[in-house]
């Protein structure tokens, strides 16, 4: 059956930075941890749930200007150097800082396809490529936010389903995230969970949220009144049964509920161009590796042995 894997590429990378030994070096003596567990998290990954499709999705920029025009503490906190009219520099290890480089040529020489769009991040392309896909979907990631993408569609209905393999607790141990899972965890549906985190806030990404709104105040807003607008909408009746503390918090916030909620959202109709997601291998004309000598001098280059080739089969396994 046709599936479609979209990968977090940097929420991937990052974990394996942080999780695998920086013992694992190329010989040179260059870490090369960040490198080699996003490959064995790859295989991993299509082993397990045998894509017919796969793409790596880039952040081309992760700190998104009219997102931060919109809330100019939108991950502030995660800034090392402002960039006027430029893509500000992320808080990044100078160990994995260099690995991402080799993590974009070894995706480029295997024929895994590296998806980004310009002033946009990973999020976007993935919402976009979830929302227009034509099969099942599943999102690996350790960002909540995607949480809005999952639906529990049947292809019957022509509405695919979308789950999210949540990371938090390591590739591994991942968790498949559906509708019923959101709605337990949070009280909430995952259509409405984009207005959950808007309400409550997001310390990870510096969204303030309404003042005194956590997350069973904002679950029990929206059971009331469904979504964001509908709260508005309540909040300005001085005749619908809100408390008076709340019902102000929520008036007083009404310039940044106009801003957050466009943050918050992803994005889900960019324009990626014509994109063939087909697993690598799996296409005529298109062999694995994309290019083998490229990535024969990667693999050298960089100590990449054992990783390539583990991928390199699983792309290749009928």
């Amino acid at each position: 059956m046709s599936r479609l894997l979209l990968l977090d590429t940097a929420s991937l990378y990052f974990r394996a930075y942080f999780g695998v030994p920086d013992s694992i070096t190329a010989p040179d003596g260059t870490p090369v941890n960040a490198v080699r567990g996003l490959l064995d998290f790859i295989t991993r990954l299509v082993g397990q749930y045998q894509p017919s499709h796969l793409a790596c999705c880039w952040d081309n920029d992760w700190r998104p200007q009219w997102r931060v025009d919109l809330i100019p503490s939108y991950k502030a906190h995660r800034v090392v150097e402002e960039v006027p009219a430029g893509t500000d520099v992320e808080e990044v290890p100078d160990p994995l800082a260099v690995q991402v480089p080799v993590i974009a040529a070894t995706l480029a020489a295997i024929g895994i396809p590296v998806l980004g769009a310009d002033g946009y991040e990973a999020d976007d392309v993935i919402g976009t490529l979830a929302t227009s896909a034509e099969m099942p979907v599943d999102v690996v990631t350790g960002d909540r936010d995607l949480f809005q993408l999952v639906q529990d569609g049947a292809a019957d209905d022509g509405d695919f389903p979308v789950r999210v393999l949540y990371t938090a607790r390591g590739v591994r141990k991942h968790e498949v995230v559906t509708d019923a899972v959101v709605q337990r965890k949070y009280a909430v549906r995952a259509d409405q969970y984009a207005d959950f985190a808007t309400l409550r806030g997001d310390s990870s990404d510096g969204l303030p949220g309404v003042a005194g709104v956590g997350d069973k105040t904002a679950a029990s807003l929206l059971a009331s009144y469904g979504d964001l607008a509908g709260i508005r909408a309540a909040a300005a009746d001085p005749g619908t049964p809100l408390a008076a503390g709340l019902r102000g918090k929520l008036n007083a916030a009404g310039e940044y509920l106009d801003a957050a909620a466009a943050v918050v959202a992803v994005a889900r109709d960019l324009d990626l161009g014509e994109i063939d997601l087909r697993l690598p291998g799996s296409m005529p004309g298109h062999p694995v590796p994309a290019d083998g000598e490229a990535l024969e001098e990667l693999t050298e280059r960089w100590g990449l042995g054992s990783s390539v080739q583990r991928l390199l089969d699983a792309l290749t396994t009928d």
